[in-house]
């Protein structure tokens, strides 16, 4: 099997890598020469034999919304695009329908594993037809963790599918990721009582009921920087959070944790938040508790 694969980053260089192992062959595309098996998008399309089919793993929003509709004017009848980036999945709903005009297939397909996915396999979640998803099957095989299908892909519904179940995954990521967060600060505090932060993380990786992939992470990073002294406690969001608290509220499910989990990240960015000045300023109003003046 032969597909052509845009986005050659940290994860597009890996995929890539792992497809090539399991046998099947990928012609690259990046803006960065240095990466890049051939010079424009027209001679990816060149490059692969029909029916095409253009895995796309680039940042998603702008970029994806160019390359998509670049390659719908190359492409021709019968051939496939997979959107494999952290698309909002109503975007596939409109790429879908603008491609199908010229005959051209789409899928989305949520792909989660970060950096490590070239090791252990990315984990999975695509929305489109039966016979796109036979067609490529061999990709998702390769890509996928070894083991039982059903444990690292898994077909999810139509288009638009796949990115919605990944939009889900991060958010529940972000909220546990808030939960390890917050238990380390309170362990930290009390050094008093712990006298070994990092061991506490280590101890639960094996037989407790918060064992997983991400304590490990969490563990390895102890490890590296104990206090966490290189990093400043700023934390961005891609999107995916927002809109998973989005359809909670529009479809009357209650997401009180991953919201929270949301909102931290916003706290993380203000140096001095106005919201605690205005606490603050309340308690001393109504309670004459003090105040921190600025230094």
């Amino acid at each position: 099997m032969h597909i052509g694969l845009v986005g050659l980053g940290r994860m597009g260089n890996n995929m890539r890598a792992r497809l090539e192992k399991s046998g099947i062959t990928v012609t690259g595309y990046d803006t960065n020469p240095a990466v890049s098996d051939v010079a424009t998008l027209a001679d990816l399309v060149q490059a692969l034999p029909a029916p095409r089919t253009v895995w796309v793993m680039v940042p998603a929003g702008k970029i994806t919304d160019s390359v998509v509709t670049d390659l719908g004017g190359l492409l021709e009848k019968g051939d496939l695009i997979i959107d494999g980036g952290n698309s909002r999945f109503t975007e596939d709903f409109r790429h879908a329908e603008e491609l199908a005009v010229k005959g051209v297939d789409f899928m989305d397909a949520g792909v989660s594993g970060g950096i490590w996915g070239l090791e252990n396999g990315y984990g999975l979640m695509v929305g489109g037809s039966d016979a796109q998803v036979q067609r490529v099957l061999p990709v998702f095989d390769a890509l996928r963790p070894e083991g039982p299908r059903e444990e690292g892909f898994v077909h999810v519904g139509e288009v638009g599918a796949g990115h919605y179940a990944k939009m889900v995954h991060n958010g529940i990521e972000y909220a546990l990721m808030q939960a390890y967060a917050e238990g380390y600060e309170l362990l930290d505090t009390r050094k008093d009582i712990i006298k070994d932060v990092t061991g506490t993380f280590k101890a639960w990786q094996r037989g407790t009921v918060v064992r997983s992939w991400l304590l490990d992470l969490l563990v390895r990073a102890l490890e590296a920087d104990p206090e966490f002294d290189n990093i400043e406690g700023y934390v961005e969001d891609s999107g995916e959070g927002r809109w998973t608290v989005e359809e909670g509220i529009a479809n009357a499910v209650p997401l009180p944790t991953i919201s929270a989990s949301i909102f931290a990240r916003f706290v993380s960015r203000q140096k001095d938040s106005p919201a605690m000045k205005a606490v603050a300023a309340l308690r001393n109003q109504f309670g004459g508790h003090a105040v921190k003046a600025v230094d």
